[in-house]
């Protein structure tokens, strides 16, 4: 029995670690791109920054998490950010901010829609408010590719067999 519980413990060890290895949040800073993308795979997005490249890990559209991973001129990794959540959000500057602006900050959104009474599209992006609060950014984008509004909602919740509430 007591075997038994020592490789239970040395497995759920070993799976614990494997899944900290592919966590963007714990790569350490200085780390290379090399080192990045073998640790956690190919990005879903490689930007250029005036100085240095981004890589981003987008957890869209099922997940609520967008991880950019800042490397500098060497590919040496500056800084990581955890992007969808509200602080973020409130960053974006209503007709000032593009498409691109947009693109760059929080990746390729969950869901592109349109809606009656606006003349582009609604990119729609899934996030946790503090205490784990399911909510959607809904980032109205006109035809020239600058964002017109935000709105924010909760996210509808699904009943166990998968109604909404």
């Amino acid at each position: 029995m007591m075997q038994l519980a020592k490789a239970l413990a040395t497995t759920t060890l070993a799976l614990v670690l494997m899944a900290c290895g592919s966590m963007p949040e714990t790569v350490a800073l200085g780390t290379t791109r090399a080192d990045i993308e073998q640790r956690l795979g190919a990005p879903t997005a490689v930007l250029a920054l005036p100085d240095g490249t981004r890589l981003q890990y987008s957890r869209q559209p099922s997940g609520q998490q967008v991880f950019n991973l800042d490397l500098d001129t060497q590919g040496r990794l500056l800084r990581v950010d955890q992007v969808l959540d509200t602080a973020w959000l409130q960053r974006i500057e209503v007709d000032r901010w593009t498409q691109e602006d947009v693109l760059r900050q929080f990746g390729k959104p969950a869901v592109v829609e349109r809606v009656a009474r606006f003349e582009g599209g609604v990119w729609t992006y899934r996030y946790l408010e503090p205490f784990s609060l399911a909510r959607l950014a809904h980032i109205h984008i006109d035809p020239q590719g600058v964002v017109r509004k935000v709105v924010y909602t909760d996210e509808p919740l699904l009943d166990d067999v998968g109604n909404r509430f």
